[in-house]
Order: structure tokens, then sequence, then C-alpha cells
């Protein structure tokens, strides 16, 4: 009971996972931007940190590792290129079109939201911390920014196939609709982890230096 209790999270991330992966929304997304922004954000802002949380939970942690600082600016970097690449049109038309190019896609938001959800629940120091807190907020920003794109387009930017709308949505409204997931739910998730991250930096005490010299326990 005590393991599940520890590692509920894995369970879940994997569930979900398969979930999205082998439900419905796979092939909905080829003709529906909406649908590849559910299955999108299912990945980054639910699988992901629900698996990056049952690693840590479990004893999987980064202590030890060096330049996690380092490490987190090239995570949340390849993030950023990840999220917008795959919504660029030529990119976002060949994934929905070839189904070789589909599992590279998905198989690529999987791993770079699994990389930066990580790094923020598996770091300890808090240097490596407070790299992942602004990382987060960073990641808030450009999926905000995304959105907004895609809501305030005056016209579609995907061919007009990939658009035709899952529920009652007609073409512009269903990407517009697709911006508005990714504004609401990938941005403020991402802003939430970012503050939930904060929380625990202002929080944690630095653990003690066991190599710094003893204090002089009395001054007269």
């Amino acid at each position: 009971m005590k393991a599940f209790r520890e590692r509920w999270p894995l369970v879940l991330g994997f569930v979900l996972l398969a979930a999205l992966w082998f439900g419905p929304l796979p092939a909905m997304s080829r003709t529906a931007f909406s649908a590849h922004m559910l299955l999108h954000l299912g990945i980054v802002a639910l699988v992901a940190p629900l698996l990056a949380l049952g690693l840590a939970r479990s004893g999987v942690c980064l202590d030890g590792a060096r330049n996690l600082r380092g490490w987190a600016i090239l995570a949340f970097s390849v993030e950023m290129i990840v999220v917008w690449g795959w919504h660029a049109p030529a990119l976002h038309e060949a994934a929905a079109r070839h189904v070789s190019v589909f599992v590279v896609q998905q198989i690529s938001f999987l791993v770079a939201g699994l990389a930066v959800w990580f790094l923020g629940f598996a770091s300890r120091s808090k240097a490596a911390v407070g790299a992942a807190v602004v990382g987060f907020f960073f990641s808030f920003m450009h999926m905000t920014m995304l959105g907004m794109l895609l809501i305030l387009a005056p016209k579609l930017i995907y061919p007009a196939d990939l658009c035709l709308g899952a529920f009652g949505f007609e073409q512009l409204e269903d990407q517009r609709f697709g911006g508005v997931l990714m504004a609401a739910w990938g941005g403020l998730v991402y802003m939430a982890g970012g503050v939930v991250l904060g929380a625990r930096l202002l929080l944690r005490e630095e653990p003690e230096d066991s190599s710094a010299p003893p204090l002089e326990r009395q001054q007269l």
C-alpha cells in the first residue's frame, strides 16, 4: 500500500497516456485542430507532470548531477522549439497526413514535457529549483503567446481539411478553440508549476555544508 501511495502518479500517468494515444483523439486530430490540441496538452500538461512526479516520489532525483542550471536552460529551450516547431503549418500538416511523422511528433511532445517537469520535481538544490521556476514561467509566456496568435489569426493558418472541427466548430473557430486551449490550459498549468516550485524554493532551507569550518560558539 505504501508503494502504491508513492507511485500512484506514475501509474495514473501511464493510464492517461494509453488513453490518449490509443483512444479516439489521434484519429480526430488528423482533421480537427482542437482535437490535436487536446492530445498535445494532455501529454505535456497532464501525462508528463504525473510521470515526473511519480519518478521523483519513487526516489529518482538529480542529486549529484552537474550544471543543472545549464540542463534546465537546454530543456526549456528544446521544449519551446518542439512546441512552436510542430505548430508551424508545414510540420503540423506533415504530422496530420503521415503516420510516421505523427509518431515522431507525439514522442517529442512526451520527451520534451517529461524533461522539463522532471527537472522541476526531481531537483533538490535551490539553484536547480530556481532555474526550473524561471523555465516554467518562460514556458507559460511562450505557450500563451502561441495560443493568442492562434486566437487572433484573422484567417486559417493550417489547411482547411485539417480544421474541420470535432465539436461542432466551423473551421476558423476550430483553430481558435485550439488557441484557447493552448493559452488557458497549457499556459496556466505551466504557470501553476512555476508557482508551486517557487513556493517550495522559498520554504526550503538550504542544507548545511558539512565541509564548512565550525563557527565559534562564543564571542566575547
